[in-house]
């Protein structure tokens, strides 16, 4: 008891309620003297809460323009002040109410204002206007007359008083409505946003989520206590208050989340940061208070917010007002105050983590930090798995080959993957998805779809073919680096062609052997033109290459400690803003010159050895316009026996 919505036994009905009247709010209004019970106050305040929601703010601020329209047009022309009396009296000049003053037609008159209504003794009504000043003489001359005069006191323009009221209705209405197409209910600004779940057992479990399985491992102990929270007590171990999830979008941070509510069976809030603060003051607070009020009532459960950081930043970063610190100072209360939240467990998710406030990361509020990030090669595998279930696989699909092709791919560009390749099938009429499909979609999400209305010239065709044949035959006898998948001169994107590599795995550290071959591979394609097109044939097509050569022998120098020159030093610090100066610059750019001309002699040496094979590498893609790694080889053996 104690709080609105409880339920309550006969006998307690009995002992602390005595039965009132029906407030129209679909249950019957009690109150009670024992403090334990509910006021009319609470009572009251719940009826409005639930009345006033967004429909019926909606419906009552159309009410009110309706209203406020319909009571313009019929009541202002009856209540029109002047209008009206024109209507019923003829007005007349002041030099022809003297004349009949003066032939004493005047019976009577009434002074109201600066308006004179007059009665002639044949029984019309007239009124005139008197000048400014003149009313005393205007009823001397009546008294002088013999007509009777009566003076009423000024009364304001009802006309006036209509409109002012008509327009204040409308602009009420109006607001009333605008707030309510836009959510903005300041009657219930104060409550939470937060979405109630439920029990989402077997809803989402974790073997719905693949690829995660560190961050699986640090959330089974919440499940744990979750479902029998004594096993902790019983040993005085406390569970952690908070788990913050971190790492880039689309890692299943908000999957993981649910996951353990699902596994726990426990009711599961889900809300997000933006959704706290508001134009008016003190919201953000107010909705914070609710939400945790609600949990509570709830417990044990899971209180879900989402970009945290919308939230949760440093605080003091917004100069303008405190609305951002105090809804912030509020999360940090309800999290760790003097209040415990026994049995209410947050999880925060977020993209950026560097941006939130220290006093919302330290133990005790965010116990755990669990960083969920893009998936290695066995978590992109189990990934297709789980978003291939339902899908209609051919049988020369090979997930493993799909896995190997997507390195860095998260948890949601691997579900649009499977996506695309489903659509490409059924757009195609194909019966089943076979491993073309999944080609084409991972070329479509890297790349974009294929530009088929691009023509290129001869020429164009011609060089683009080189270009590529290039990148594809230093990479070939370049044992470091990664098996060459597929080349093509079919233009997509920004593309015109490319070469497409496999790595074997995921490399989570490189040598310079490797970083060499990938600068000799990156200049394969200049260095192509340049040979056979001559130096005044080359083409602005290697920018890109060229901009990634120049990236990777730039690290290599500044932060990998690769230079003979400089040593293993570090001459870069992006959080310090520390950038090299003066002669320390001049070094490192002769140094990264160096290593991209070396990168650049080794491509000329292979290509000149393999000059045979270059040609028939080219011609082969002007025919076909794709080539795999097979084909590739084969064209190479062919060239060799040729020569």
């Amino acid at each position: 008891m104690g709080y609105p919505g409880e339920r309550i036994c006969p006998e307690q009905r009995k002992r602390f309620f005595r039965p009132c009247s029906y407030i129209g709010s679909g249950g019957l209004a009690c109150y009670t003297a024992d403090r334990c019970g509910l006021r009319p106050l609470q009572l009251m305040r719940n009826f409005f809460r639930r009345l006033v929601n967004r429909r019926a703010t909606a419906m009552f601020a159309a009410g009110l323009l309706f209203a406020a329209i319909g009571g313009g047009l019929v009541y202002a022309p009856i209540f029109g002040g002047e209008a009206s009396l024109k209507r019923v009296s003829a007005e007349i000049s002041y030099s022809e109410f003297r004349r009949l003053l003066s032939q004493k037609e005047i019976a009577s008159g009434s002074l109201n204002g600066g308006t004179l209504y007059l009665r002639t003794t044949q029984g019309h009504e007239l009124t005139t206007r008197i000048p400014a000043n003149t009313e005393p003489e205007a009823t001397e001359r009546m008294l002088e007359a013999g007509a009777e005069i009566s003076v009423a006191p000024e009364t304001p323009d009802i006309r006036q008083t209509v409109t002012n009221i008509v327009l204040g209705v409308l602009f009420i209405g109006f607001a009333l409505l605008v707030m309510a197409r836009s959510g903005m209910n300041p009657l219930a600004a104060g409550r939470t946003r937060a979405t109630l779940v439920g029990r989402v057992t077997n809803v989402v479990s974790f073997a719905d989520v693949a690829g995660s399985d560190e961050a699986k491992s640090e959330l089974t102990q919440l499940v744990q206590f979750l479902k029998d929270p004594n096993r902790f007590s019983r040993l005085g171990g406390r569970i952690p208050k908070g788990v913050l999830l971190s790492g880039p979008p689309g890692t299943g941070k908000t999957l993981l989340a649910r996951a353990v509510a699902g596994e726990a069976g426990v009711p599961f809030f889900s809300d997000s940061g933006s959704t706290f603060t508001e134009m008016f003051v003190g919201v953000g607070s107010a909705r914070v208070r609710d939400l945790f009020k609600r949990a509570k009532r709830q417990a044990p459960c899971i209180v879900f917010i989402d970009e945290i950081d919308a939230m949760g930043g440093e605080r003091g970063r917004s100069r303008s007002h405190g609305e951002d610190d105090k809804t912030l100072n509020q999360l940090l209360v309800e999290m760790d105050g003097f209040d415990p939240n026994a049995g209410v467990i947050v999880i925060a998710a977020t993209n950026r983590p560097e941006l939130l406030d220290s006093a919302l990361l330290r133990p005790g509020r965010f116990d755990r930090h669990v960083v969920v990030s893009t998936p290695d090669l066995s978590g992109r595998r189990s990934i297709l798995d789980v978003h291939t279930r339902k899908l209609k696989l051919g049988p020369d699909v090979d997930l493993e080959r799909v896995a190997r092709g997507t390195p860095g791919f998260s948890g949601a560009e691997l579900a649009n993957l499977a996506n695309e390749a489903a659509l490409l099938a059924a757009g195609s009429g194909r019966t089943a998805i076979d491993m073309s499909c999944f080609e084409q979609a991972k070329d479509k999400v890297l790349m974009g779809g294929e530009r088929n209305s691009l023509v290129l010239s001869d020429s164009e065709r011609r060089l683009t073919a080189y270009h590529e044949a290039g990148h594809a035959l230093v990479a070939l006898h370049s044992p470091e680096s990664d098996p060459i998948h597929k080349a093509t001169i079919m233009p997509r994107g920004r593309a015109l062609g490319m070469v497409v590599r496999l790595p074997d795995g995921d490399h989570f550290s490189l040598t310079r052997a490797k970083l060499e071959a990938e600068l000799a591979v990156a200049m394969g394609g200049r260095v192509a033109e340049e040979m056979v097109m001559g130096p005044s044939g080359i083409t602005t097509g290697a920018a890109v290459d060229i901009k990634q050569a120049t990236r990777i022998a730039r690290r290599m120098v500044v932060e990998w400690g690769m230079s003979e020159a400089l040593g293993a030093l570090a001459y870069v610090d992006s959080e310090a803003g520390i950038e090299p100066q003066g002669a320390t610059a001049r070094i490192i750019d002769e140094e990264i010159k160096c290593i991209v001309d070396a990168a650049k002699r080794r491509a000329w040496h292979i290509l000149e050895s393999h000059r045979q094979e270059l040609d028939a590498v080219a011609s082969a893609l002007l025919e076909r316009e794709t080539l795999t790694l097979s084909d590739i080889q084969a064209l190479t053996v062919d060239a060799n026996r040729a020569s």
